[in-house]
């Protein structure tokens, strides 16, 4: 999944072999959560939306909603009346939000859940086995703030990932986790965290900032980066530890588990 709001660079990812196009309408309350943070506070609008999705009228468009509240059902509305395909309900804390957000879509779009608060975490049966939910992300940005974690892949290492990922699956649904950057890059390497979307059975993954250069460089003036490329690079990586067996897997988690020790040892040392 690729999250942009330009209808140019849409048509781009969609040629590139994105599987996912995202438009981000979240706002509520996300500047108090995140604003201290490195992340992107998106300002898409419904307007994107509509472009997008006249861009790319055959790909598959998501959009992310606000958490819910009294103009929900609007919102919901309004979007499918766009074509959208996939809606997503982020920061949700009781199963009755979930409930009330699928009521409303009523089928007429797929829902994701944005499992992204401790609170949704102790709840993950009863969202996954909802009918009216198709598949569950779970978010690690806002999750670790939840949690109290300093970094966000603790969750990755610490098992709360895997008991996530094993509830859902139990019943049925398909679900992804987290972001990555372009392959051989990231703070935490991107081929150590696809290798754990594969051990876990995750189906999608949402693409970093690294991915947006081929428009970032053009407007520089830049050689662009080859968005293609990329992404076949990350399919190559996942077929090939697709094909690994589970001993090359268990030895990435425990690389994946020191990295992570270090950036966190690290970041407490700088704190």
């Amino acid at each position: 999944m690729m999250i942009l709001n330009d209808p140019d660079v849409a048509k781009l990812a969609a040629s590139s072999g994105v599987d996912r196009i995202f438009v981000d309408l979240e706002i509520n309350g996300k500047f108090a959560r995140q604003g201290h943070k490195d992340t992107l506070i998106s300002k898409h609008s419904f307007d994107d939306v509509e472009r997008v999705r006249k861009a790319v009228p055959g790909a598959s468009l998501l959009v992310r909603l606000n958490p819910w509240y009294e103009g929900s059902r609007a919102e919901i509305d309004r979007a499918i009346s766009l074509g959208v395909d996939i809606l997503m309900l982020p920061m949700f804390k009781r199963i009755d939000e979930v409930e009330a957000f699928c009521d409303h879509v009523a089928g007429r779009a797929q829902v994701i859940p944005l499992l992204e608060t401790a609170e949704a975490a102790e709840i993950v049966d009863a969202v996954a086995a909802l009918p009216g939910v198709t598949e569950v992300y779970i978010g690690l940005n806002d999750l670790h703030l939840s949690m109290h974690k300093s970094f966000m892949f603790e969750l990755l290492v610490d098992g709360t990932v895997e008991h996530l990922a094993k509830s859902i699956l139990a019943q049925g649904k398909p679900f992804g986790f987290g972001g990555i950057a372009r392959i051989g890059e990231g703070l935490l390497p991107a081929e150590k965290i696809l290798a754990e979307h594969i051990r876990l059975g995750s189906s999608s993954v949402i693409l970093s900032r690294t991915f947006h250069r081929p428009y970032d460089d053009k407007l520089a003036g830049d050689s662009p980066m080859n968005l293609k490329l990329e992404i076949d690079k990350v399919r190559s990586a996942a077929l090939r530890y697709g094909t690994s067996d589970a001993a090359v897997l268990a030895e990435n988690r425990n690389e994946l588990k020191r990295i992570v020790g270090e950036i966190t040892k690290a970041a407490e040392h700088a704190g």
